[in-house]
Protein backbone atom coordinates (compact mmCIF):
# COMPACT_ATOMS: atom_id res chain seq x y z
CA UNK A 1 0.00 0.00 0.00
CA UNK A 2 1.14 3.25 -0.70
CA UNK A 3 0.69 6.36 1.66
CA UNK A 4 1.37 10.26 1.68
CA UNK A 5 3.10 11.48 4.64
CA UNK A 6 2.57 15.03 4.20
CA UNK A 7 4.63 17.55 6.10
CA UNK A 8 2.40 21.03 6.93
CA UNK A 9 4.28 23.97 7.30
CA UNK A 10 3.82 27.06 9.61
CA UNK A 11 6.45 29.71 8.89
CA UNK A 12 5.64 31.34 12.40
CA UNK A 13 6.20 28.21 14.24
CA UNK A 14 9.35 27.61 12.11
CA UNK A 15 10.61 30.49 12.76
CA UNK A 16 9.94 30.39 16.60
CA UNK A 17 12.52 27.82 17.04
CA UNK A 18 16.20 28.02 17.63
CA UNK A 19 18.80 27.58 15.00
CA UNK A 20 19.74 23.99 17.01
CA UNK A 21 16.39 23.28 16.81
CA UNK A 22 15.54 23.79 12.75
CA UNK A 23 19.62 21.92 12.51
CA UNK A 24 18.20 18.94 14.47
CA UNK A 25 14.52 18.60 12.01
CA UNK A 26 16.58 18.92 9.19
CA UNK A 27 18.98 16.38 9.92
CA UNK A 28 16.42 13.89 11.46
CA UNK A 29 14.85 14.35 7.73
CA UNK A 30 18.63 12.89 6.39
CA UNK A 31 18.64 9.97 9.19
CA UNK A 32 14.35 9.63 8.01
CA UNK A 33 15.27 9.00 4.36
CA UNK A 34 18.41 7.13 4.78
CA UNK A 35 16.21 5.02 7.10
CA UNK A 36 13.23 3.92 4.89
CA UNK A 37 15.32 3.80 1.54
CA UNK A 38 17.23 0.88 3.60
CA UNK A 39 14.46 -0.70 4.78
CA UNK A 40 12.83 -0.47 0.98
CA UNK A 41 9.56 1.74 1.95
CA UNK A 42 10.75 5.10 0.05
CA UNK A 43 9.24 5.63 -3.15
CA UNK A 44 10.25 9.10 -3.15
CA UNK A 45 9.71 12.75 -1.68
CA UNK A 46 9.76 16.58 -2.50
CA UNK A 47 10.21 19.31 -0.92
CA UNK A 48 8.16 22.77 -1.97
CA UNK A 49 8.56 26.02 -1.93
CA UNK A 50 6.48 28.94 0.07
CA UNK A 51 3.12 30.03 -1.47
CA UNK A 52 4.04 32.92 -2.59
CA UNK A 53 6.53 31.28 -5.19
CA UNK A 54 3.36 29.33 -6.80
CA UNK A 55 1.05 30.27 -9.50
CA UNK A 56 -3.00 29.49 -9.23
CA UNK A 57 -3.80 28.53 -13.11
CA UNK A 58 -7.85 28.60 -13.51
CA UNK A 59 -9.32 28.07 -17.44
CA UNK A 60 -12.59 30.48 -17.81
CA UNK A 61 -14.12 30.25 -21.09
CA UNK A 62 -11.09 28.11 -22.69
CA UNK A 63 -8.88 30.72 -21.76
CA UNK A 64 -6.06 30.25 -18.94
CA UNK A 65 -5.65 32.63 -16.56
CA UNK A 66 -2.75 32.73 -14.20
CA UNK A 67 -2.75 34.41 -10.80
CA UNK A 68 0.60 34.57 -8.78
CA UNK A 69 0.77 33.31 -5.19
CA UNK A 70 -1.27 30.89 -3.17
CA UNK A 71 -4.84 29.64 -4.10
CA UNK A 72 -5.88 30.44 -0.72
CA UNK A 73 -5.00 32.53 2.19
CA UNK A 74 -3.91 29.89 5.24
CA UNK A 75 -1.36 29.93 7.90
CA UNK A 76 0.14 26.76 7.03
CA UNK A 77 1.18 25.45 3.69
CA UNK A 78 2.01 22.30 1.98
CA UNK A 79 5.99 21.73 2.58
CA UNK A 80 6.52 18.40 1.12
CA UNK A 81 5.62 15.01 1.44
CA UNK A 82 7.51 11.66 1.44
CA UNK A 83 5.57 8.75 -0.86
CA UNK A 84 5.80 5.48 1.37
CA UNK A 85 4.77 1.81 0.06
CA UNK A 86 4.31 0.06 3.19
CA UNK A 87 2.57 -3.19 4.43
CA UNK A 88 -0.34 -1.28 6.02
CA UNK A 89 -1.56 1.74 7.79
CA UNK A 90 -0.13 1.05 10.69
CA UNK A 91 3.45 1.07 9.36
CA UNK A 92 2.38 4.15 7.58
CA UNK A 93 1.76 6.17 10.91
CA UNK A 94 4.67 4.72 12.20
CA UNK A 95 6.64 5.94 10.14
CA UNK A 96 5.07 9.20 10.01
CA UNK A 97 5.93 9.44 13.91
CA UNK A 98 9.65 9.35 12.75
CA UNK A 99 9.64 12.75 10.70
CA UNK A 100 11.02 15.10 12.60
CA UNK A 101 7.79 17.89 12.19
CA UNK A 102 5.32 15.20 13.99
CA UNK A 103 7.72 16.28 16.91
CA UNK A 104 7.49 19.84 16.66
CA UNK A 105 4.82 21.29 19.05
CA UNK A 106 1.65 22.92 16.85
CA UNK A 107 3.20 20.53 13.33
CA UNK A 108 2.29 17.65 12.27
CA UNK A 109 2.24 15.15 9.42
CA UNK A 110 -0.87 13.97 7.58
CA UNK A 111 -0.68 9.87 6.51
CA UNK A 112 -3.12 10.07 3.38
CA UNK A 113 -3.90 6.90 1.06
CA UNK A 114 -2.39 6.63 -2.21
CA UNK A 115 -5.57 5.46 -4.55
CA UNK A 116 -3.46 6.02 -7.94
CA UNK A 117 0.23 6.58 -8.90
CA UNK A 118 2.46 5.81 -11.55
Amino acid sequence: MKFLLIMHMNPRLWDGLTEQQRQEVMAGHGEFMEAITKSGEMVGTAALAEPAQSAVVTVRGGIPVVTDGPFLETKEFFGGYYMVEVENRERALELAALIPDAGVEGMGVEVRPVVFAQ
